[in-house]
């Protein structure tokens, strides 16, 4: 069995999106599924790429998919909590860069809940790696801890 991982804290993230949680988040037992969560990372990443003008949902030539993903949960969070999401680059390879995400209750020191994400970047209609763009690649230079 592996070790406890270490809560992270702010200085361990490079940027952060305050998100709202919703009354369907809430699981029976009254708190934020942990489903949920990954929804968070996804839109951690995906709005950062967005905004950043690395991804068109529709038309981008090269895209991320996902291969894996990890999280780890340290305390509960539940709607009507807002939430902050954070980001960092904890991997940056020649095809592919692992995500480091934080989900933080809001005004919070130390994660509530943290984890990870890899893409890897693929030429979208023949799916096959291809190496990241090199403004990405530049962009999430920038995040890198």
């Amino acid at each position: 069995m592996s070790d406890k991982p270490v809560r992270l804290k702010r200085a361990d993230f490079r940027l952060f999106r305050t998100i709202p949680t919703r009354w369907a988040d809430n699981d029976v037992f009254g708190h934020v599924n942990n489903v949920v969560y990954y929804n968070w990372f996804d839109t951690v990443v995906n709005a950062w790429l967005i905004e950043q003008g690395f991804l068109d949902v529709k038309e981008s030539p090269v895209v991320g998919l996902v291969v894996g993903t990890r999280c780890d949960y340290f305390e509960s969070v539940a709607f009507p909590e807002t939430v902050e999401g954070a980001l960092a680059v904890e991997r940056l390879g020649r095809s592919s860069v692992t995500y480091r995400l934080g989900i933080f209750r809001e005004g919070a020191q130390e994660t509530a809940a943290q984890g990870l994400f890899t893409h890897v970047y693929v030429e979208r209609a023949a799916q096959k790696p291809v190496p990241i763009p090199e403004g990405l690649r530049e962009a999430l230079a920038g995040l890198s801890i």
